[in-house]
This record gives C-alpha cells, sequence and structure tokens, in this order.
C-alpha cells in the first residue's frame, strides 16, 4: 500500500511513475521480502530455539534423520510475515484477490500452526488429527472457492492447456474444483517437505512460474494474443508472488543442507494452499499439475504406497514413502537428492510456460 503513497507526488516527481508499473512492484516486493528473511532470519532461528521449537523425528523414518532431532521447526513463522508485509507494501490494497491469497496465508497458516504447536506440546508426531485438519482445511477452500465463484466476472470455466477452443463450463461443479486443487496443493506440499531445502526450493520455482502466468493473464492484450484467459486485476498476483519468491529464497539461505531451521506445517500448507490459489485466480489450474508436478509425484508415491500395502497385506512399492525417502534408503546422499528434485522442478516450470504457445 506503500506504493499508493508514494505514486501520489508522481505530478511533483516524475520519476515515481515508475511504482504504477507492476514488474517494477514486483522486483520491490521480491527484494522486501528476501530482506526480511536475511536480516531477521538469525533473530528468529534463536527464538524458536530459545522457546524450544524443535522437531520431532519419528523413529520409523531413515536412521540417519535422527541428527536432525532438535533442529528449529516452524519457521514458516519467518516466511508468511514476509510474504504478506511485502504484498501489502507494494501490491494494489484495493485488488480482491491480493486479499483472497492473504486470507489462505493466514487461515492454513494457522492450521499449521496448531498442528506445528500440538506436536511440540506433546514431544511427539501427533498433531491435530488427520479429520480436523482435513475438514478445516476444506472449509477454507470452500470459502476461497464460493468468493470466487461469486465474484462478478470471474469464469468458471476450465482453461485446457493445448485446446485454445476447448473451455468448459463446470458451473456450480467448478466450486468443488477449487477446493480440491486448493486443499491438495496444500497437503503435497506438506508430503515433500521431508529434507532439508526440498519442498521450498520447488515451491519458489513454482510461485516463479506463477509470476508470469499471473502478468500474463492480467495484461488484455498479451493474453489475447497468447489466447488464455484474461483475468482482470490478476496482474496484481505478480507482486505476491514475487514476494513468495523472495521469501523462499530467503529462507532457503537457513534452510539448505545442513538445515537450521525448518518450515514446519505453518510453512508448507500455507504455501501450498496459496499455490493451489494462485492457479485457480490465473486460471492456470490445469497447469498446476504440471508446474508442480514434483508435488504431485510425492503425494501418489504415498497414496500408491498405503493402498498396495492394504491391498497385499503388507507388500510395499517403495522402501518407504514419501518418494524422497526411498531414494535416501538406496543410498542416495541427501543432499544428491534434493538437488535433483530441484533440477526436476525446475525442467517441470519450463515446460508449463511452453504451454502458452503450444495451443
Amino acid at each position: 500500500m506503500i506504493y499508493k503513497l508514494i505514486y501520489f507526488f508522481h505530478t511533483d516527481l516524475s520519476w515515481l511513475n515508475v511504482f504504477r508499473y507492476i514488474t517494477f512492484r514486483t522486483i520491490l516486493s521480491t527484494l522486501t521480502a528476501l530482506m526480511i528473511c536475511f536480516f531477521f532470519g538469525p533473530w528468529a532461528i534463536n527464538k524458536l530455539r530459545s522457546l524450544q521449537v524443535s522437531q520431532y523425528i519419528r523413529d520409523d523414518g531413515p536412521p540417519n534423520h535422527k541428527s536432525k532431532e532438535g533442529t528449529p521447526t516452524m519457521g514458516g513463522c519467518l516466511i508468511l510475515p514476509a510474504i504478506i508485509f511485502s504484498t501489502v507494501l507494494w501490491a494494489e490494497p484495493k485488488n480482491i484477490y491480493v486479499w483472497i491469497v492473504i486470507f489462505v496465508i493466514l487461515s492454513f497458516g494457522g492450521i499449521g500452526f496448531a498442528d506445528d504447536y500440538l506436536k511440540i506440546v506433546r514431544k511427539d508426531s501427533r498433531g491435530l488429527s488427520a479429520t480436523s485438519k482435513f475438514s478445516i482445511q476444506v472449509m477454507v477452500a470452500l470459502i476461497v472457492a464460493l468468493v470466487l465463484y461469486l465474484y462478478p466476472g470471474f469464469d468458471s470455466r476450465l482453461n485446457m492447456p493445448f485446446l485454445k477452443r476447448i473451455n468448459p463450463d463446470l458451473g456450480l461443479a467448478y466450486i468443488p474444483l477449487v477446493v480440491f486443487i486448493i486443499v491438495g496443493a496444500s497437503n503435497a506440499v506438506n508430503l515433500t517437505d521431508g529434507l532439508d531445502g526440498l519442498a521450498i526450493g520447488p515451491v519458489t520455482i513454482a510461485f516463479g512460474s506463477y509470476l508470469v502466468f499471473a502478468y500474463l493473464a492480467g495484461h488484455i492484450r498479451i493474453a489475447s494474443y497468447l489466447q488464455i484467459p484474461y483475468v482482470a486485476g490478476a496482474g496484481e498476483i505478480s507482486v505476491v508472488c514475487g514476494a513468495m519468491v523472495g521469501a523462499g529464497l530467503g529462507f532457503l539461505w537457513f534452510n539448505s543442507y545442513p538445515a537450521e531451521v525448518f518450515m514446519g506445517d505453518v510453512g508448507s500448507l500455507s504455501l501450498g494452499a496459496v499455490l493451489g490459489t494462485i492457479a485457480v485466480i490465473t486460471k492456470q489450474e490445469i497447469v498446476l499439475a504440471l508446474v508442480g508436478g514434483l508435488f504431485v509425484f510425492e503425494a501418489l508415491s504415498v497414496i500408491f504406497q498405503v493402498a498396495y500395502f492394504k491391498f497385499t497385506g503388507g507388500q510395499r512399492i517403495f522402501r518407504m514413502a514419501p518418494i524422497h525417502h526411498h531414494f535416501e534408503l538406496k543410498g542416495w546422499p541427501e543432499p544428491k537428492v534434493i538437488v535433483r528434485f530441484w533440477i526436476i522442478a525446475i525442467i517441470l516450470a519450463l515446460l508449463s510456460i511452453i504451454t502458452l504457445k503450444l495451443r
């Protein structure tokens, strides 16, 4: 919002006109979030350590993870304020999509905070019950879905990559689809957060992709040229994505191997939910399966492992799920698993951007 105050003086100082450009404010948002994480990171880590907010390592996990026990967690308490502060500073205050994203950050962050807090108090892996956590997630996502569906001008048609003339209008069925995307993305990112920097790296890459999608969707001429849905006001989501990228890079400085802090559910659940929400707002819902293909793969590995285990009476497909643990138990060093997964995330992000031209 501060940009409004600065831009007020543009008639006296013509160079202040630059603040009306989304691209300029996106860069400022990225740098602001990055600097907040850089400067407040050490303080936040020390505070979490002094409060004994430390990670509990389950006995049935990879044996080498026991050395991580005691590492501060709930690092999302650093990420989320950096994102919100940067967004409030540089985004358009009258844009409904900006406030929807902030609502999702606070709501899913609150769910994750409660889950992390209970694990710390109980000193085990039991946080919120699966039923309670899932129910609250669905309720929050349902609120978002209803607001978007009822918002004048928002299109319930589904944008199909590669198929420019096929845009089915789902009508009321769009609401459960939105709920599925938001809740699914939230939990998929949460499942991926099992190694140092494994989740925050691909999440940052994914938000970089959606930064591009949001800008293009909000620009009527470019959207028309690319034959993608034009969403009036979606360009401001670029500023939010910029804050996400900046906060992600800043947190990765401390979360990279060997991690000084973990993001916890307060970070992973909220970042995943925001990713799903932005995919819906920019009308790139289907492309999310490609941009976040790594998260999809991680989630499916758990689903297939559990289903196969029950169906066969105890046999497993993978040595351990989520699948990053499978590669660990095969003998891959943790940094190798992390970096290779990052590479996959970058490839998927590039492929997703290609879909803009292949229509």
